[in-house]
């Protein structure tokens, strides 16, 4: 079990630090806890363990309209108490990038680091060949991020990652996007939808279950794990998924959501979802 010591929070540094809402601070206390229990967990299991970052930022960002700053992902997976073997950060914005490299150097400069320039839909297979190759002596398990700041991640990208062991935790930005641009995307105008899930027969079954807008949402999200699927992963039903809602008006925002083929990870994911309740943590 996790130590239970983690805090989101840190101190300004003076590097670039992009801005998010202070419901991010939920989603990292998720992802921190998970990332423990999978890199501890596999870390007799595997004889290399990868993490994989494929929007990964600048690693610390500052809460909108507070002086708070958290510690994004690739930071959180830095400073696991059992460290994965390797890691792999991709990011699209040069300035970003720059910074996470000051922030990594800085905080833990014996780490294994690779670093991808660019798009990850671009760039995917500068990814794959960053991935130590597998074999019978050297078996390698990825772990890889998938937090885009809407619903524009690429399935394809996921479909070729998937061609090598490797689980996904994915923010399935619905709330925040597919649902406030629902017109948009059903009158078939925009591809987005298509590209994230692979497909673009989405809209007949849509029509088939109904035109509720409020079924928008969970529909889209049961499409997804529809297509990851089509990969091998594992079926899971919608609660196995963490809806996080806004900070303030507690809106619907997104889904943060376990794709993986094995049960071993689903065993992590739910004490993830056990003990992250407001009633019941692990860092209280």
């Amino acid at each position: 079990m996790a130590s239970g010591s983690f805090d989101p929070f840190v101190e300004a540094d003076g590097l670039l630090t992009p801005e998010v809402g202070g419901w991010a601070a939920e989603k990292y206390r998720l992802l921190a806890l998970y990332d423990e229990l999978f890199a501890t967990g596999m870390k007799n299991k595997w004889d290399q363990r990868v993490y994989i970052d494929l929007y990964a930022g600048a690693g610390v960002s500052r809460v909108h309209g507070s002086g708070k700053f958290l510690k994004g992902s690739p930071l959180i997976a830095l400073t696991l108490p059992d460290p994965f073997d390797k890691y792999i950060f991709c990011e699209g914005n040069e300035d970003l990038l720059e910074a996470l490299k000051t922030r990594v150097e800085r905080l833990r400069p014996q780490a294994n680091v690779a670093y991808v320039s660019g798009s990850c839909d671009i760039e995917v297979d500068k990814i794959l060949g960053q991935i130590p190759k597998g074999s019978a002596t050297n078996r390698v398990l990825s772990l890889c991020l998938v937090d885009p700041f809407d619903f524009g991640l690429k399935f394809e990208t996921l479909r070729r990652l998937s061609t090598v062991f490797m689980d996904f935790v994915v923010l399935l930005a619905i709330g925040m996007d597919a649902n406030r641009n629902y017109e948009h995307y059903v009158d078939g105008n925009s591809t987005k939808i298509d590209e994230a899930l692979g497909n673009r027969d989405w809209r007949e079954r849509w029509r088939t279950v109904g035109v509720k807008r409020s079924d928008f949402r969970p529909f889209l999200a049961a499409e997804f794990s529809r297509s990851m699927e089509s990969l091998d992963y594992l079926t899971k039903p919608l609660d196995r998924m963490r809806l996080v809602r806004s900070d303030q008006k507690n809106l619907p925002l997104y889904y943060l959501a376990l794709f993986s083929r094995s049960e071993i990870a689903f065993k992590f994911w739910d004490d993830v979802l056990k003990y992250s309740t407001p009633q019941r943590s692990l860092w209280d």
